[in-house]
């Protein structure tokens, strides 16, 4: 018999593209997709069951399908359709507290992947220049998808404690970016007009879509020798990349502000519904946040397949040309920084006033 495999929030693109992906692997037998609505993409041959996590029928569903892997990727911070803040937030603390809650009863459950993020560590001004698996925040998160985050571990923490028999991981995405999924960061770099913290140019590290669906597999499967397919792992590509340079990358403008500025920024856009240009992202966008990838390649076994930049370059391949073209624009920065470079026989040339 092989692997029975229950897969939760595949009414979203991530989530279909992983049960189309996990079907076509020798070792699983069955595929079971669970979401609230029906997907609108294919889910290959694997079986819908139509069941909200936030609901206690979700005990019954496991039992009834028999899973011995649970991939729980019905966490987000973002709505489905016309759905609310109030309803991801819903799904992602009290959907995961009823789906651990059937894990543990289940005696069939052996491995469960949660999809996590690196929002788990914030982002303040005085955070280590790069975070690991270990880092706490320095302050915890009041509100948003952070929080949630935060809570959804704790549970997933304390489920590990009660079934010491099942293997636990715990993947946190940097920003996931590409082609086809839609992030609240996704929405910001699509705006024709970038808005920036005065004063800040933060580094940010992203994951390909591509890769998600690679990590994914990998811990849902025994582990290979070498590799412990439990814990928590960081997920992110190769390298870092500046907010300005990843706006001269998309020939977008930049407009720098005032935080007070930005916040008010946020909540219009947010209001005019163009993005959700939440307290956390603008924190994100004002100190950015790196991590350490070394136990996502030494325990887990997994190298991505693009760095961070290429990661941004085919996302920046698939939205419409900003108001700058991205090539004269970099040409032209690096013009200015070159006459701007000491020379090295002396100091820099000044310019007069005229």
């Amino acid at each position: 018999m092989g692997k029975v495999v229950l897969v939760t929030g595949v009414a979203r693109q991530l989530g279909g593209r992983f049960v189309r992906r996990i079907q076509r692997d020798p070792a699983v037998d069955r595929v079971v997709g669970v979401d609230a609505v029906p997907p609108e993409h294919h889910l290959g041959g694997a079986e819908f069951v139509r069941a909200d996590i936030r609901q206690p029928t979700i005990a019954r569903v496991l039992a009834e399908t028999g899973a011995d892997t649970v991939v729980h990727l019905d966490v987000t911070g973002t709505p489905l359709g016309s759905g609310s803040r109030t309803s991801v937030k819903e799904t992602n603390v009290i959907g995961t507290m009823q789906l651990l809650g059937a894990c543990q009863k289940s005696p069939t459950v052996r491995r469960l992947v949660v999809k996590s993020s690196t929002n788990v560590y914030g982002s303040a001004p005085r955070d280590p220049a790069v975070c690991v698996e270990t880092t706490p925040a320095k302050a915890l998160p009041s509100g948003g998808f952070a929080k949630d985050i935060v809570e959804v571990e704790g549970y997933v923490r304390g489920f590990a404690r009660r079934r010491p028999d099942v293997a636990v991981c715990v993947l946190r995405f940097a920003n996931i970016l590409g082609p086809v999924t839609e992030t609240p960061l996704a929405s910001y770099f699509s705006l024709p007009v970038l808005p920036t913290v005065f004063g800040y140019d933060p580094r940010l590290q992203f994951v390909h879509e591509d890769d998600v669906i690679d990590v994914l597999r990998i811990a849902s499967h025994e582990p290979e020798r070498g590799t412990l397919n439990s814990g928590t792992f960081n997920i992110a590509g190769d390298g870092v990349l500046l907010l300005s340079q990843c706006a001269r990358r998309l020939g977008r403008p930049t407009v720098s502000l005032p935080l007070p500025a930005v916040t008010w920024a946020g909540s219009l856009v947010r209001t005019l519904g163009m993005t959700d240009f939440s307290p956390e992202q603008i924190r994100l966008l004002t100190h950015g946040r790196v991590v350490d990838t070394g136990q996502m390649r030494e325990t887990l076994g997994f190298r991505p397949g693009h760095t961070t930049a290429e990661t941004f370059a085919d996302f920046a391949r698939s939205r419409e040309a900003g108001l700058l073209p991205p090539q004269a624009v970099a040409k032209a920065v690096d013009r200015i920084a070159a006459l701007a470079a000491p020379t090295g026989d002396g100091p820099a040339p000044t310019q007069s006033a005229n």
